[in-house]
């Protein structure tokens, strides 16, 4: 093993039936360092995660921990925590009926869970030692996110971790909870833990971290020490997308001189939800087509959520033609003309069970109420009409929907929103997972919606097809509106530096 290290991974692979998860992935930690394991959605960091606890098992490679001469096997959490290996997940994995000490202490066999005066009082000295803000005989379930995260790696801590993994902790917390818990995680690195810091937010990873590894497509970009490695850089390095050789993509659809002097038919005002973005501004007009850009996790999909109310909105105002307007659900929204389709199709948006004409109408139906049914005639024509404008490939209407392709499924879902003649199409990851075939004729419709007079939000991973859909893209970072880019700015190059924010601002 490296000096200093507490683990090392080499050469680790592990595949699922189709997938390649990982390809000969190396990853090094060091006692009292606290690691960022960074990479986007698909990169492989979960699975890396999962192989370390166990709750995997790696198909090829070693993993080696401090004191070990030779590799270990790790086959189950089990053995994973008997080798100081614990985790801290976004999700708390804890039990909120019991007290903070109960939870520290369950499934401990050295006897001190059937003796409540010694429980408490190890609780305390851990709790005050760590400086959680929390009585031991607290119930878990009353006590903030935050706390409840820090009891969890106190239960690590006591459990004799020597690596820490922190799968998202900051996802569920507001600012001052988030710099009270890298406080913990400084007094852990100074104990000699070592921590592996899994997130999403730069700001932070700048902020707490001493060293990045990112992984992309399964597969090892590199390791680096933070202060070798500006933001955009590290942005460029999980999208694959290098500033030397990158060419800029001008847009397809720019935007014509007549949508400068286009009506704004949606704006919003300080806009905010229960989903932890920050307040923002936004406004679209007649016939565009613009965009939210970011990493995952940036917040993009939290704002056209709140937009279409799909998250619960809890504070700013909405217009719709300068008239202000109440979105509290999404029927209000769908009433108002506005239309979404959601990131997951699989869990927000297909009925797997129902067929494709049932998947179509199921929007309009909505609207109507459902103690107005459609007619069978009226159904089918419906149906037919969409399935013929988009080329869906079916048997049938009667076709159950989770038969189809998964670009298939996509477009029955775009039908559904079609067919209630939206004013404004919200489309979140239209082209996620589909073919490429599929992915130009959503992109040939978004335009040719735009040119009839439709408003569209178009949010998509892949920062090209935005470039070639977009004439405007809103830029989040950390659940915040950082910038807006047009005309000549909107280049892949313009788009990572402005994610990665103004590095002598952050100097």
């Amino acid at each position: 093993m490296k000096e200093n290290a507490i683990l090392q991974l080499t050469g680790i692979y592990k595949s699922f039936p189709g997938v390649k998860a990982l390809q000969n992935v190396d990853f090094n930690l060091c006692k009292g360092e606290i690691h960022a394991l960074m990479g986007e959605n698909g990169a492989g960091k979960s699975t890396l995660i999962k192989v370390l606890t166990g709750v995997y098992t790696k198909d090829e490679g070693e993993i080696y921990l401090d004191s070990h001469v030779e590799p270990v096997a790790i086959r189950s959490p089990q053995d994973a925590q008997h080798f100081g290996i614990s985790t801290v997940y976004q999700e708390i994995t804890l039990c909120p009926n019991l007290s903070v000490a109960e939870n520290i202490y369950i499934g401990r066999t050295d006897g001190i869970y059937q003796n409540w005066k010694k429980m408490n009082e190890g609780a305390r000295k851990m709790l005050q030692s760590l400086e959680i803000p929390v009585e031991p005989t607290t119930q878990l379930g009353s006590c903030s996110i935050a706390v409840q995260q820090m009891v969890a790696i106190a239960r690590a801590v006591d459990m004799d971790c020597k690596v820490l993994i922190l799968d998202e902790p900051t996802s569920s917390l507001d600012d001052q909870e988030v710099q009270k818990l890298f406080r913990l995680m400084r007094e852990l690195k100074q104990r000699g833990v070592g921590i592996i810091f899994v997130t999403h937010f730069l700001d932070q990873v700048y902020e707490v971290c001493d060293k990045i590894t990112v992984l992309r497509d399964g597969q090892l970009v590199g390791e680096y020490e933070i202060k070798d490695l500006p933001r955009v850089q590290l942005v460029s390095k999980m999208l694959g997308k290098e500033l030397d050789d990158m060419s800029d993509i001008k847009s397809e659809s720019s935007a014509p001189a007549e949508l400068e002097k286009a009506d704004v038919i949606f704006e919003a005002k300080d806009l905010c939800s229960n989903a932890g973005i920050k307040p923002f501004d936004f406004y679209i007009k007649k016939g565009e087509v613009n965009g939210f850009t970011g990493l995952l996790g940036s917040g993009r999909s939290e704002c056209v959520r709140a937009i279409f109310g799909a998250d619960r909105v809890t504070g700013g105002t909405v217009k719709k033609n300068g008239k202000t307007i109440k979105i509290q659900k999404p029927i209000d929204a769908m009433k108002n003309g506005i239309a979404y389709l959601p990131e997951d199709r699989k869990i927000d948006g297909i009925v797997g069970d129902l067929s494709v004409r049932e998947n179509i109408i199921l929007a309009l139906q909505v609207m109507k109420g459902f103690f107005k049914p459609f007619t069978k005639a009226q159904a089918n024509a419906f149906a037919d009409e969409y399935i013929k404008l988009l080329s869906i490939k079916t048997a049938s209407a009667d076709t159950p929907i989770k038969s189809l392709s998964g670009g298939n499924q996509q477009k029955c879902i775009i039908a559904r929103w079609l067919l209630t003649h939206p004013e404004y199409l919200i489309l979140d990851e239209p082209t996620r997972g589909i073919d490429v075939g599929t992915k130009v004729d959503i992109q040939k419709l978004v335009l040719k919606l735009a040119s009839e007079g439709m408003s569209v939000t178009f949010i998509s991973s892949e920062t090209d097809e935005m470039l070639r859909t977009c004439s405007r893209l809103i830029v989040m970072r950390d659940r915040k509106v950082v910038g807006e880019l047009s005309g000549d700015d909107l280049t892949q190059t313009k788009i990572m530096s402005t994610i990665a924010g103004n590095e002598e601002e952050k100097k």
